[in-house]
């Protein structure tokens, strides 16, 4: 869905050079001077760590090291959370946040381009995530970390927190993605009615042209669809605009040439979903060992949330609950962050604070 977001920057381009970029430059000092962190016993590391044999950027930030560890693991594919810095500065005076920017995405593509990327699949993704859970653990001292997972990340989340309770403390899910190998169609065919009702009638045939398993799609079919997709709802196109480019274009982190660099990533990353295709969140299990939540926007078109409820629904887990977070397509927890702390505070971090001290 990024590649809208893509199309809108010669847009932005287009208008007086020197007022947009001094009007960036304004906003990113702004931003840094949110981003400091001065206390006693915070933590603010940035950096490159050897992972799964390449350098991987990592992010630890936290106003208070023995606040619990929360690891995320972003969507995309290729769409790194490290431009959402600002928004979820609050987050840190509760957590100590760990983001990571996948081989493929973001600052880790950057330092090395697509030759240094190594090998791009499901599977050495998913160990290079539990290194990272690992390198969390022994930098923090932390016995155990929350798992918080958004969009393909969530891909990844629930087969981590399923085969490795061991290591989480809680799974979170949020922009929780179900996949079922293709059997639920209910995305592709509220995408074709909402194009109907628009009268693009012209879209909605190349949509349903395209078939109803984006996973089994060309890189440009899929690019194509996920316009139609963001288009179609003027909440999701409202959301990727000012929440994920506005971040991008903002972010006291990234240069204008990261900028570049980031949708870069994301197109070189788009190689992963093929891999998808297969995969059946239910047939893999719906039994957790760990506290299991999901907090999801209730007007999300992507993933939607009664996808997500239905397989809630089925998960046995020691504590499981779920919310919805109020006019929020995705992107949930980055359009409402302070609403997404308040459920992380209220449901979660009291549980986990709890399973610690015993």
């Amino acid at each position: 869905m990024l590649a809208e977001a893509a199309a809108t920057v010669p847009v932005l381009l287009a208008a007086p050079v020197a007022g947009l970029l001094g009007h960036r430059a304004v906003r990113r000092a702004r931003g840094a001077r949110l981003l400091r962190i001065d206390t006693p016993n915070g933590i603010d590391e940035q950096g490159f760590v050897r992972i799964g044999g390449i350098e991987q950027w990592i992010s630890i930030r936290g106003e208070d090291t023995s606040n619990p560890v929360l690891v995320e693991i972003h969507g995309g594919p290729g769409a790194s959370h490290s431009i959402f810095g600002t928004r979820t500065r609050s987050w840190e005076k509760h957590f100590t946040v760990v983001r990571w920017d996948m081989r493929g995405a973001g600052k880790t593509f950057g330092r090395s381009g697509p030759r240094g990327q190594g090998e791009m699949s499901f599977a050495r993704l998913y160990e290079d995530a539990l290194d990272v859970t690992r390198y969390a653990r022994r930098r923090l001292a932390a016995d155990r970390v929350v798992l918080v997972a958004s969009s393909l990340g969530s891909v990844f989340g629930l087969r981590l927190a399923r085969s490795h309770p061991e290591l989480y403390s809680a799974y979170v899910g949020t922009d929780q993605n179900i996949l079922d190998a293709g059997r639920d169609t209910s995305v592709h065919e509220a995408l074709l009615a909402r194009l109907h009702a628009a009268g693009r009638h012209k879209d909605a045939a190349a949509a349903r042209e395209m078939g109803c398993a984006p996973h089994r799609m060309t890189a440009d079919q899929r690019a194509s669809y996920d316009k139609l997709t963001v288009a179609s709802d003027p909440l999701t196109l409202d959301t990727l605009k000012r929440v994920v480019l506005g971040s991008l274009w903002f972010s006291p982190l990234h240069s204008l040439r990261e900028i570049g660099r980031y949708f870069a990533g994301m197109k070189f990353s788009a190689r992963l979903t093929p891999d998808l295709a297969a995969f059946d969140d239910r047939a893999d299990g719906t039994r957790f060992e760990v506290p299991f939540f999901v907090f999801q926007g209730d007007r999300d078109v992507i993933t939607p949330p009664g996808r997500a409820r239905s397989f809630f629904d089925e998960v046995q887990a020691p504590v499981k609950e779920f919310a919805l977070i109020e006019d929020a397509s995705h992107f949930a927890s980055f359009r409402h962050p302070d609403r997404f702390l308040d459920l992380m505070l209220t449901r979660v971090r009291p549980l986990v604070a709890h399973r610690a001290a015993a």
